[in-house]
């Protein structure tokens, strides 16, 4: 259920409320709503800040250019979620990757789907958004 809730803004605070929200493709309203939430979540949760990427607004790591899906992937895929695996594989200390945990233990959907989008990705995808990539291979062999 949600619920109304009025504020006063000042004339330059609306202006530019207006035109933030339009880089973000929404209402006022809307817009209100998504920072008072992300702004929440970073009281709530150490060590984390939401910014833009070119794929939206997404939850990083404060102090790196890490999101905490990547933190996440790495910590599932490579180290069973061990936090002091994954914390020396990025060289961070431990409350660092513990902070990446407990945030992925309430918005752990939120932070899969942006995993199952990482998972999609392939070249096809990757030449759609950099039409001149292109594959190259390597020999690793000694051509001597």
């Amino acid at each position: 259920m949600s619920h109304v809730v009025s504020m006063r803004l000042q004339e330059e605070q609306l202006a530019r409320l207006k035109r933030y929200s339009r880089t973000l493709g929404k209402t006022p309203s809307e817009t209100s709503a998504l920072l008072v939430e992300e702004h929440l979540r970073e009281t709530e949760y150490a060590l984390i800040e939401f910014r833009h990427s070119p794929q939206g607004r997404q939850v990083y790591m404060k102090g790196s250019r890490l999101t905490v899906w990547w933190v996440i992937y790495v910590a599932k895929t490579c180290f069973d979620k061990n936090a002091q695996k994954t914390a020396d594989h990025f060289q961070k200390p431990l409350s660092w990757v513990k902070a990446a945990l407990n945030y992925y233990a309430k918005y752990s959907e939120e932070i899969d789907v942006a995993i199952e989008d990482h998972n999609a990705a392939n070249f096809e995808t990757l030449q759609r958004a950099v039409p001149n990539a292109e594959i190259l291979t390597l020999s690793l062999e000694d051509e001597g």
